[in-house]
């Protein structure tokens, strides 16, 4: 039985650059500052590790300065729709610099994966010192 995933997306407003921020999102050592407990990579592919749990994924879009994209390489079937991406938005007036993110969840997991979300970003601002 196939579940289908719910794409859901979070904006956060960010007090740091474009550039400074990208560091966190798209490098080992940014994304295990906030994101996992040790982050390695070898080329596109990433892997997370939290405690005793080891997750793939693999790099699949990178603009710098402005988004990366994540696939997950487990053995689901529908893995390949299922990605996860960090887009950076830079107002053009104000140059207010926002974070939006874009993931998926079974929909009875909707809001638990926004609230893991948004403690995580909450954990970047700390880190980025923009809280």
């Amino acid at each position: 039985m196939m579940t289908t995933k719910k794409a859901f997306s979070i904006e956060i407003d960010f007090q740091a650059s474009p550039q400074l921020l990208f560091q966190y999102l798209s490098t080992p050592s940014g994304l295990s500052e906030w994101f996992a407990d040790n982050v390695n990579s070898r080329g596109e592919d990433f892997t997370f590790i939290w405690d005793d749990t080891e997750e793939y994924a693999k790099l699949i879009q990178k603009k710098n300065n402005e988004k990366v994209r994540f696939r997950w390489m487990n053995d689901e079937e529908d893995q390949d729709d299922c990605y996860f991406e960090f887009k950076i938005v830079v107002d053009e007036i104000t140059k207010d610099v926002s974070l939006n993110i874009s993931d998926f969840a079974e929909e009875d997991e909707l809001e638990e994966a926004k609230m893991l979300w948004n403690n995580l970003v909450s954990s970047l601002k700390q880190v980025l010192g923009a809280a």
